[in-house]
């Protein structure tokens, strides 16, 4: 289905829980936050709905996000229902992967098409440091495995200036010598992120191309994502840019989000969006005619330059 501007969407992030077992500082309050009551929170029939709705409109292509959705109980379940959907073309998954090795092998039974791995550096205690309570080995561990069972692995991370730019190196050389993708990450103005402590695209790349000075663009299909792709020569994976703030990837925006209790949200940038939960006790019809007008008013760029026009709920209740 195409919007206003003629995008065509395919693509719908769907959080399936505002819990998460890190509290990262980029994305939390030290206090944490107020957790939604789980009554509010869409059941997996609820999602299965609206995704089945999506499907007819076009939207076949799904990523399940939280929070972190591996707290979710039973996600399996979920997992499994929507690669049985008729018409759904791709169910992957993002997650910090700490609880990863305990259902890789029903993941990969179920035959989920990709899984993000979270990894902001490779130092035990500054790990320990950002996510407050996580350890380090259980997300190289979950990365392993996911390698080892043949799912499609990426990794995301986030720089942040005077915390983990020195390990640009490190990460890149981490990520291309296991044959996977790494993706590097502007920081976002939303909740209690502080999008000036992030490095800037340009910064990003000024540095990886200091360190490969024979990188080579790379034009090959890697996912629904933004990311813009590099190769270096002799290497097994690539290196993406998330130009989240500076960049200007707006007019090829495939995507909407839903939210766990029922929001869908046509820009992350904006709080603008439809509640979506009373629509799933009336017919399929208006139901389909709400995702219709949602995906019409999906705004033609992102607002992230203007921080009083950001949506600063927290990341985790958004759906990262």
């Amino acid at each position: 289905m195409k919007d206003g501007f003629g995008r065509s969407i395919d693509y719908m992030r769907i959080s399936v829980t505002d819990r998460c077992d890190l509290r990262c500082k980029y994305c939390m309050p030290e206090e944490g936050i107020k957790k939604v009551d789980k009554s509010k929170i869409l059941n997996y029939e609820e999602i299965m709905r609206v995704c089945s709705v999506a499907i007819e409109l076009g939207i076949n292509k799904f990523k399940i996000t939280g929070g972190e959705p591996l707290v979710r109980y039973d996600l399996m379940k979920l997992l499994r229902g929507m690669k049985a959907l008729p018409g759904c073309e791709e169910v992957t998954m993002t997650t910090n992967g700490q609880l990863l090795p305990q259902y890789i092998d029903e993941i990969a039974d179920i035959g989920i098409d990709g899984i993000n791995i979270s990894l902001d550096t490779l130092k035990p205690e500054r790990y320990r440091d950002i996510t407050r309570v996580g350890d380090l080995s259980k997300t190289l561990e979950a990365i392993d495995l996911c390698i080892e069972k043949g799912i499609k692995t990426k990794l995301n991370c986030l720089l942040q200036k005077d915390f983990n730019e020195d390990e640009i190196k490190d990460l890149t050389d981490f990520a291309l010598g296991k044959d996977i993708d790494i993706r590097f990450i502007e920081l976002m103005p939303i909740g209690v992120a502080d999008a000036e402590r992030g490095l800037s695209n340009e910064e990003t790349m000024h540095c990886i191309k200091d360190i490969y000075p024979e990188i080579q663009e790379d034009h090959r299909k890697h996912g629904n994502g933004p990311a813009v792709y590099y190769k270096v020569p002799g290497k097994g994976g690539s290196i993406g840019i998330i130009s989240a703030v500076h960049g200007s990837f707006c007019e090829s925006c495939n995507r909407i989000r839903l939210t766990s209790m029922g929001y869908i949200k046509p820009c992350l940038c904006y709080e603008e969006g439809v509640f979506i939960r009373p629509y799933l006790e009336k017919e399929d019809d208006e139901l389909r005619q709400v995702f219709k007008e949602i995906i019409k008013f999906k705004p033609a760029r992102h607002c992230f330059e203007n921080v009083r026009a950001v949506d600063h709920s927290a990341m985790a209740i958004i759906g990262g």
